[in-house]
């Protein structure tokens, strides 16, 4: 049996990215609601590491109404694709409504050495998206030049673009204009407020206002001031929102609103 989803605050946000179906979460995920509940946490977006996910994320989607989710193969997982995998990403996007984007997906080569695969997983994925007509979340580990070749590449052989977000953020406002100017939506996780994290907080400050997301990426990167917790959770995207409003000089309520009118129209969410 759910209750209802609406806030207790006055201002709303969506959590663009979780990982609820953790087994940190599960001796107390219905207390972790009332959190995010209480912190005006009114939508929520819980991405997808690998298919083999898909059950559990599906149930927490039905016990909790305001939870949309996604499917797809993370890349530090792409030694796990197989001759079946894109056809099953595809039949688990189709089969389920809530399902509103295909990933978490992209490049990460922080350590791995799997270069070709990665490359290969990420493009499949890609297509599975145009076929759809999903967005896509874009996970980006010192590999930013190779995504926006990627990226750059479908659009100019495919003549179409692809929409979706380049997820907990990292990257150089450089880096950042190369993604914006592919038309997605840039997203700061709890790294934006650590002190030493000034690529990333220049980043959140010059993203254009309809491009911007705020997420958790929990159970990881609990943002200041929770950031000596080993458990970040949704409640706290607050702090995320908090901290972007106060780098670029707006209320935490306006980028509240920006951020969340922005997820809606990104993900195709309803409040």
């Amino acid at each position: 049996m759910t209750t209802d989803s609406r806030p207790i605050t006055t201002m709303q946000l969506i959590d663009t990215h979780v990982h609820l179906n953790f087994d940190t979460f599960q001796p107390d995920l219905a207390s972790v609601r009332s959190r995010w509940q209480e912190a005006g946490v009114v939508r929520l977006v819980h991405s997808c590491v690998e298919p083999s996910e898909f059950s559990s994320i599906q149930a927490i989607a039905y016990q909790f109404p305001e939870l949309s989710f996604a499917v797809g193969l993370h890349p530090l997982d792409a030694d796990k694709w197989h001759s079946e995998s894109a056809a099953e990403i595809q039949s688990l996007a189709s089969s389920e409504a809530k399902v509103v984007a295909i990933g978490e997906m992209g490049l990460d080569f922080y350590k791995a050495e799997n270069y070709e695969q990665q490359c290969l997983v990420f493009e499949a994925q890609l297509a599975i998206a145009s076929e759809l007509n999903l967005p896509v979340i874009i996970h980006c580990r010192d590999a930013a030049k190779e995504v926006r070749e990627i990226l750059q590449k479908w659009q100019d052989i495919k003549g179409e673009s692809i929409r979706g977000v380049m997820h907990c953020w990292g990257g150089t406002p450089e880096e950042t204009q190369w993604f914006l100017d592919l038309g997605f939506y840039i997203s700061f996780s709890g790294t934006v407020t650590f002190k030493n994290a000034k690529a990333i907080q220049a980043s959140a400050a010059m993203v254009s206002s309809d491009r911007l997301l705020v997420e958790t990426d929990c159970p990881f990167l609990a943002p200041v001031p929770k950031r000596g917790e080993k458990r970040n959770e949704p409640a706290y995207v607050r702090y995320v929102a908090e901290q972007v409003a106060h780098l670029r000089g707006e209320t935490a309520e306006a980028i509240a609103n920006q951020t969340t009118q922005n997820a809606c129209k990104l993900f195709g969410l309803t409040l």
